[in-house]
């Protein structure tokens, strides 16, 4: 398989996976929870699905 393949396999998962993560957070918003974020600051903490899609914290473009 070459490189080119291989990256082209990788941006398909990743992809998928971007899908996945908004349909997941879109569900979950409709129903009023909360997903679990990690960061520095406040380590782990929840924050309610609608607020993620808001901020657009989901996009890592």
């Amino acid at each position: 398989m070459s490189n080119d393949e291989i990256k082209a396999i990788v941006k398909q998962i990743d992809d998928g996976l971007k899908i996945a993560e908004k349909r997941i957070l879109e569900e979950k918003a409709l129903r009023g929870e909360c997903v679990i974020a990690y960061s520095e600051e406040k380590g782990i903490y929840n924050i309610p699905a609608d607020k993620v899609i808001a901020e657009d914290r989901c996009n890592n473009n």
